[in-house]
């Protein structure tokens, strides 16, 4: 199953009965990360009643954690990690501000509206899948570059970056799953005389057609 990952937060809003609740999809890669963002809404919305929230961290989701901020148990930070759940992120942190309106909403009403509001945020976000990956460079002579540039384009390799010296020293990225087939494409495509160097393991995000290290 693919984990996804924020590449641009989202907010969303839900008012019941008068009551507001503004929500705010942000990205973290700590739990020291998340609770300063949290203090930082705390002190933003000052005059509101409730900051509920939750976020879910690490590269298998390890750490988890939600908060009622003083709403009956249960209404307000455990729906909004089932939403971060059911939407398969991590290193996400949703936070739901409440401006009370003046009339109780029950639990069910208070835990419509948090749930809500949190949906809301996510739909508004740009997020994408996080990637297992490898990294690598070939040493490309300026003959063989129009051969490499036409299989990259086709192949799910995707260029970090170029070195122009004798050859050229291409970094590149592929998904860990293709790596074991791209290695024997080049070296079928060299004739055996070149191979993957500078081999290293990374999670990364496709938007747009770029790529994104993470």
């Amino acid at each position: 199953m693919d984990t996804y990952i924020i590449l641009e937060s989202g907010t969303g809003e839900v008012v019941e009965k008068k009551s507001r609740f503004i929500a705010s999809l942000v990205p973290v890669s700590t739990e020291e990360e998340a609770e300063d963002y949290i203090a930082m809404t705390r002190k933003k919305y000052y005059d509101a009643r409730h900051n509920c929230y939750a976020y879910i961290i690490g590269n298998n989701a390890e750490k988890k954690k939600c908060s009622d901020d003083g709403e009956p148990s249960g209404t307000a930070g455990r729906p909004m990690l089932e939403v971060l759940e059911k939407n398969n992120l991590t290193n996400a942190l949703i936070i739901v501000t409440r401006y009370f309106g003046g009339t109780l909403l029950g639990t069910g009403g208070l835990l419509r509206a948090y749930q809500g509001a949190a949906i809301e945020a996510v739909k508004n976000a740009v997020v994408s899948a996080k990637v297992a990956g490898r990294t690598f460079t070939i040493d490309c002579p300026y003959t063989m570059l129009g051969r490499f540039e036409r299989y990259i384009e086709n192949n799910n390799v995707y260029f970090l970056d170029r070195e122009y010296g004798e050859n050229i020293l291409l970094k590149l990225i592929c998904e860990e799953a293709d790596y074991d087939r791209v290695c024997a494409d080049i070296t079928e495509m060299s004739e055996g005389r070149l191979s993957p160097d500078n081999v290293e393991s990374v999670f990364f995000a496709k938007s747009d057609n770029k790529i994104i290290l993470l």
